[in-house]
Parts: C-alpha cells; structure tokens; sequence
C-alpha cells in the first residue's frame, strides 16, 4: 500500500511516495508546473509495483493539482494546518510529512471530490471568513477596490479564465477566442505563469488582459497575512519576468477572503475582482449545462467565472463556443475585467467604477 504526498515551491512540486512501513517506494521526484499531466499519468502507476497509491495528500494552501487527480480517478486528500507541521512563509511543508500523516493517521485528512473542489468540507471556514470580512469590503468598495460585477446600464461583460496557464487548455482556450474575436481576461497562479511564461505572452500578444489568483491557489482562512502578502507579490513579480507588467485586478482563491488578507490588499494595490456568474465548469457538469448556467445567468455588466487551469478543462473548451455564440447574439461586448470595471490598467493609482 502506497502514500503519496505533493508539496509546492517557488519552481513546482516535490512528491515523495512511501509504503505502508514508511519506507520510500521510489525515489523523491520534482515536477514543474507544466508538467502536471506528466505527473497526473505517473502518479496512476508509480514504482516496479505498479501500484496506484492509497492516498494521494496536498496541503490545504496547493489548490492547483487536486482537479486533475480527481478527474483521473486518484484518490486525493487535503491535510489542513491543525493536522501538520509549521509551514514555511512561502511553500508548504515537505511532501514526505504529507505522506507519512497519510500512512499513520488517514482519518484526519479530508478526502476531495469534484463537487466540492480543494475546499471540500471546509464551508464554515469559507463561510465565516467572508462574514468577518464585510468592513473591510465596505472600504474597497467605497475605495472603488472590490467588484462582483460591471456597470448594469452598458451592454459589455468580461469573461475570465482561472487557474492557468495550463499546458494543454489555455491554447486551446485562445483558439476559441481568437475563432470569434472576443477579449477576456485570464486571472493566472504565479507558480504556472513562473513556468509557463510563453503562454503568458501568448495571452498578452493576443489582445487578452491578465489577474492576479496568487501563487499556488491557497484557501486564504489557512494563510498569515506575510504568507497571503508573499503569494501576490511572487505572482507578481512572475507577471513582470514575463510580460513586463502587472495585473491590475486580483481574485482571490475560491472567492474566499479573510479580513486579514484584505488588510494586506494595499492602497494603490490591484482591485478585488469576484463574479456575478459560476459556470460551475470547474465541477465538471457536462458542457451543456456549462453553456446553459452561463447564458442563464449573464447579463450587462456580469463577470464570467470560468476556468483554463486547475483541473480536466475538456468541458470548459467544449462549453466556450456555445456561450460566446449565445452572449454575441445578445449584442454584449466582451471587454477585459478591468475595462468593464473601470479600473485603471498600468501600475500604480487605480480607479472605481
């Protein structure tokens, strides 16, 4: 019986598998970012055994991989901090602490569905961190700072991409888009945008707009506020390696926000960019019901919540014709986030709607 756990860092993931004595069952291997799939496939069959794990084990701050391992069967669990060591400011803690609290105390760790995403069980946490949070979202939004959508009374919308880039979805995505001649807006994780910063121009050198996700897609409730600080400005910093700028709007992970994370969203800092309508695509409903949530839901002004990364997208591609054919039919125009938002694209002062 195998335990596998997978631990992020500043260039990718660590991931180390045991066996039911503790002992290593392969050596420790480091995957970049865009070798998710590769890794997806490997974890399937690791080892002369070729024995798939009993638990596949992330922490609660490395939302990116788990979508993917769900979709391939992998039976993933999330260890949250009260289940772990100290994690360091940036990074989690080692894949072979992930491992070994698989192998010794299974119980404890929460295992993930589709349904739920990387957040699974976690909805009173969710929950009471935007409860706790709604002061400090009465000041961005008097500050001009926090969106759940566009001005009502003009006929544009902004639909966005999360998660990416990814390896196999984001160009797929861009040949849809650039099919109809439509904008969107991609809201990237630094650690994807570090590795794949050729995608990143190639959004870029399309017509597209970018966003802040953070670094490595954390629930925020589990975050410092100096963890939370670092995931944007590693993202950040990754932004400007690779096209020279940085995104003027931000989302947050899941949506989730704590009043300490929103502390640290600093004056002259990007916008807060939520959405008004879930596609749900990242729960992988089908296409069609993809499609049909969206253009449900969708109106003047609505951010588009949909997703290029993070998970087994094929849906998402499939979905995207039918919703840019039924939103062009409309007559609705399709700017970036931060143009329907009104907020200023270049570095430094920003502006409401």
């Amino acid at each position: 019986m195998l335990y596998a756990g997978i631990a992020w860092s500043a260039d990718g993931y660590e991931v180390e598998v045991i066996d039911a004595d503790g002992n290593r069952a392969t050596a420790p291997t480091h995957w970049g970012a865009e070798r998710v799939p590769e890794l997806t496939a490997w974890l399937g069959a690791p080892g002369p055994s070729s024995e798939p794990p009993r638990a596949v084990v992330v922490e609660s701050t490395n939302g990116l991989v788990d979508g993917l391992f769900t979709a391939a069967g992998l039976p993933v669990y999330r260890a949250d901090p009260w289940v772990l060591p100290e994690r360091p400011d940036f990074g989690s803690v080692p894949a072979s602490s992930l491992a070994e609290r698989a192998r010794t105390d299974l119980a404890s760790l929460s295992p993930l569905t589709a349904e739920g995403g990387g957040q699974t069980g976690r909805d009173d946490d969710y929950h009471g961190g935007i409860r706790r949070s709604a002061a400090q979202e009465e000041e961005l939004v008097r500050a001009g700072r926090w969106f759940r959508h566009g001005p009502r009374d003009r006929d544009e919308i902004a639909l966005t991409f999360d998660d990416g880039p990814d390896p196999v979805f984001t160009g797929q995505v861009l040949d849809i888009l650039a099919r109809y001649g439509v904008h969107a807006t991609f809201f990237c994780v630094g650690l994807h945008v570090h590795a794949l910063p050729d995608e990143v121009r190639r959004i870029v050198d399309a017509g597209h707009s970018l966003g802040n996700h953070t670094w490595s897609h954390p629930f925020l409730p589990d975050l410092s506020p100096r963890q939370f600080r670092l995931q944007l400005d590693r993202t950040d910093e990754a932004f400007d390696r690779a096209v020279g700028r940085v995104p003027a709007v931000f989302r947050p992970p899941y949506g989730a926000r704590t009043p300490e994370a929103l502390a640290e969203l600093r004056p002259g800092g990007p916008a807060l960019a939520l959405w008004d309508v879930d596609s749900w695509d990242w729960a992988r409903p089908g296409p069609e019901k993809i499609a049909r949530t969206v253009l449900d839901h969708a109106g003047p002004g609505s951010l588009i919540l949909m997703h290029d990364g993070g998970g087994d997208r094929r849906q998402s591609v499939a979905a995207l014709p039918t919703v840019i054919e039924g939103l062009l039919e409309r007559n609705l125009r399709f700017v970036a986030a931060d143009e329907l938002l009104g907020v200023a694209t270049a570095k430094g002062a920003r502006t409401g709607e």
